[in-house]
């Protein structure tokens, strides 16, 4: 490693390893690296961040708890309780879901970038030259290793007229001018779902248009169905086997053409919004140059120690497609430089990472489900434990969902989890950590979980593998 230290950063041309982005992958590589003694270039355009804090994961969960907790003040699940209804100020959510972004943005991304000695930061586009150069904005920097952590964008299908119409995707819908009267959404994803049932809380009249025979079209039918039901309970329209044919604008109006097995049929709404998938910003970043292949989806090729086709060019993020989940890329990001400055690489490894759909009832899940663990030739047993079972959900009067494990036939082994329920993404962490480190599903079954916690539903889940929990006395085991 090259000797580097706070007072020359700023005017060094050559460093032992520069990173285009400034996200999560990106932030996290740069750490690493200096714990590794690297001097490092940073090279971000745009708002430093990323997704995640600035038009991802941190503005919509804070918009999505808004709903509801305006959804719930207007109902109650207790006969002692009169609920009541209240006002909603729009612009005023918005304005303060930029507050917290901007400070959460402040904190965790331009204060310990400041924090950090032997780093330069460069502002502008990057671009590489070769695999050991890159350019920003005229400027040429040399580089031992580099990472390329640039993230991705919303995606818009080759429609007739969607991309003329104005439609929101899923970063504009964040910033929403208006709250919709009534909203066409356009897929049927985790981003799709929370959005929708958003809106719908905050009052707009809200249409899903999926194309997949369901919702969540990568989980088990039981999954996408449960969430189905509660999301059309709510008043939540669900269209699904639909073929988007055209979107069109008439002055402030859109006008969305569908079908499905019956005839094409045209949604009216003041506002639509396009949650159809993501496509990498690896456009102008001279890959082919460099010698860096993408696959048919634009996306990054990384081997599973995250090298690219070049050697000494690495990526990680979004960039290279799933799982998109910020965690992962912070993961990501850090290994990613890890093996580039190491030499001593290690494979990446997602088998036990957890994820969660923040509707509500939440959708958490890890491992394998039920058409995974048969795709990869793995018998199990199955356990699936309603919510009126658990004690938690009884006292708190909301028993929507289940926990659903499935565990190895013939061993002792779980394999994987789903859980939908009010706070799934709160129960999910114990089964991963059972997948990850093989705890015994028998041992775990017998440790103590507090009663009257959420946690003791996956101990009741764990328990019905081979007994019949109503046939049990509280707390037992």
């Amino acid at each position: 490693m090259s000797d580097c230290c706070a007072g020359d950063a700023e005017d060094r041309r050559s460093f032992d390893f520069a990173i285009l982005g400034g996200g999560s992958a990106a932030f996290a590589a740069m750490i690493r690296a200096r714990e590794l003694g690297a001097s490092v270039l940073l090279v971000n355009q745009g708002t430093i961040g990323g997704t995640c804090v600035n038009v991802g994961c941190v503005p919509s969960k804070t918009l999505l708890r808004a709903a509801e907790n305006h959804h719930w003040h207007g109902l109650s699940r207790f006969r002692g309780i009169e609920p009541r209804g209240g006002t909603i100020d729009f612009d005023s959510l918005v304005r303060e879901k930029d507050e917290l972004v901007e400070g959460l943005r402040r904190s965790k991304y331009e204060d310990v970038l400041a924090g950090l000695s032997g780093v330069r930061f460069v502002a502008g586009r990057g671009r590489l030259l070769g695999p050991d150069v890159l350019e920003v904005d005229g400027e040429r920097f040399e580089a031992g290793k580099i990472l390329v952590a640039t993230g991705s964008r919303p995606r818009l299908p080759e429609v007739p007229g969607l991309a003329e119409a104005g439609v929101w995707d899923s970063t504009q819908a964040l910033d929403a001018p208006f709250l919709p009267d009534r909203l066409v959404v356009l897929g049927g994803s985790y981003v799709a779902l929370e959005l929708a049932q958003m809106f719908s809380r905050l009052g707009s009249r809200v249409t899903i248009l999926q194309r997949s025979g369901q919702i969540l079209s990568s989980e088990d039918a039981d999954v996408a169905d449960a969430l189905a039901r509660f999301l059309a309970a709510e008043g939540i329209e669900i269209r699904t086997g639909q073929k988007l044919h055209s979107v069109e604008r008439r002055g402030d109006r859109f006008f969305v053409r569908a079908a499905g097995d019956d005839e094409a049929r045209v949604h009216e709404a003041d506002a639509v919004l396009a949650a159809l998938g993501r496509r990498a910003n690896a456009d102008g970043l001279g890959l082919e140059a460099a010698g860096v292949e993408v696959d048919d989806a634009g996306f990054i090729r990384v081997d599973d120690t995250l090298e690219t086709t070049r050697p000494g060019i690495h990526a990680a993020g979004d960039v290279i497609g799933d799982p998109a989940f910020v965690y992962a890329a912070a993961y990501e990001g850090s290994l990613a430089a890890s093996n580039a400055l190491s030499g001593k690489p290690e494979r990446r490894d997602y088998a036990a990472i957890p994820w969660v759909v923040f509707t509500d009832p939440q959708v958490a899940g890890v491992g394998l489900d039920e058409r995974g663990a048969a795709r990869a030739g793995i018998e199990v047993d199955v356990s699936v434990l309603p919510l009126e079972h658990v004690p938690r959900a009884l006292a708190a009067r909301d028993t929507r969902g289940f926990v659903k494990l499935l565990r190895e036939r013939g061993g002792d082994r779980l394999v994987g989890a789903r859980i939908v329920a009010p706070e799934g993404a709160e129960q999910i962490m114990e089964a991963s950590l059972m997948i990850r480190f093989g705890l015994p599903v028998s041992q775990v079954a017998k440790h103590f979980h507090p009663y009257l916690t959420q946690g003791e539903a996956v101990k009741l889940a764990l328990l019905s593998f081979d007994r019949d929990v109503e046939s049990l006395s509280c707390c037992a085991s």
